[in-house]
């Protein structure tokens, strides 16, 4: 047997470079895409220290707790946990928001709603602007913070869901400019008070057909919201009972913005116009070059739609 103490043989720990590249291996058999860009911010985060940071301490070793939490964090996104809920941020429109598995995940191609909101409001600052399901919040704080002397309602039936956003609303500091309601749809201001007093409307509603919801990618369809992602058999249930509930509320001329699936834009504006209380204003892509949000405006009353040759 040797002679060397058995309390004085160190252990060596796991360097950030061994415990990177392990991770690495994980995500790259888990199907991630960019598994050393993954890496670098999963580390980021467990240990606080920049990409860069971490390939000039390649070398340094990690201790128990440092090495738990980076593993921990891997571990949840080879299961094909978001990165955005494993992390716990979302960049939308220039900031962070908080995310968590309560909320959708903000996309790039929504802020198409809060441009078009802004570009609409900017040269009449005492609007109001209701979001339509909030989730976490992005849409109502990034217009709230672009419109500083607008009143800003955001709506959501889930109350989890409000929870995030009023945390991201306090981390931007526009809770106070904010009112938030829980309910379902438009339910939340069913009062005379309500009616023909809104000037905008945004919303990005679910808009995933039922039947497509097993074919989502497992970041999507296991992990956010099936509340934020069905809209019923042909994935527009939602945007329906927003084109029959809006007028109510709408002033005359006022806009309802929607968030669209591919392929769903025309249906949408037939719907809108057929209803009679709207006329198409603006189609938007995104910058892949689909059409991604449509634009309605409140006719002053109900009118009958024009019969299609078809």
């Amino acid at each position: 047997m040797s002679g060397v103490p058995r309390a004085a043989v160190a252990v060596a720990m796991p360097t950030i470079r061994v415990v990177s590249e392990e991770a690495e291996r994980l995500l790259a058999d888990a199907g991630i895409d960019q598994p050393a860009l993954e890496v670098a911010w999963l580390l980021e985060h467990a240990l606080g220290l920049s990409p860069l940071m971490q390939r000039v301490q390649a070398d340094h070793e990690l201790t128990d707790a440092e090495c738990e939490c980076a593993r921990a964090l891997v571990a949840r996104r080879t299961r094909r946990e978001p990165l955005q809920y494993v992390l716990g941020t979302q960049e939308f429109c220039g900031r962070e928001f908080q995310v968590t598995p309560a909320v959708l995940i903000p996309r790039p191609e929504s802020a198409l709603l809060v441009a078009e909101a802004v570009r609409r409001c900017a040269d009449h600052p005492a609007v109001t602007i209701v979001d339509v399901g909030t989730g976490s919040g992005c849409l109502a704080v990034s217009v709230a913070l672009a419109l500083p002397h607008a009143r800003v309602v955001a709506i959501d039936v889930s109350a989890e869901a409000l929870a995030v956003a009023q945390r991201n609303m306090v981390q931007h500091g526009c809770d106070a400019r904010i009112d938030c309601l829980q309910g379902d749809l438009l339910a939340p201001i069913d009062a005379p008070a309500w009616r023909h007093k809104i000037d905008v409307m945004v919303s990005n509603p679910p808009y995933i057909a039922d039947g497509d919801l097993a074919t989502l990618q497992p970041e999507v369809g296991c992990f956010e919201p099936r509340l934020a992602l069905a809209g019923g058999p042909d994935g527009m249930g939602v945007h329906r009972r927003l084109l029959q509930q809006a007028p109510s509320y709408l002033k005359t001329g006022g806009a309802l913005l929607m968030e669209v699936g591919l392929g769903q834009a025309a249906a949408v504006c037939r719907l809108a116009e057929e209803s009679g209380w709207f006329q198409t204003a603006a189609v938007l892509q995104d910058d892949a070059g689909i059409a991604r949000v449509v634009c309605f405006e409140k006719n002053e009353s109900q009118v009958e739609p024009v019969a299609s040759d078809h």
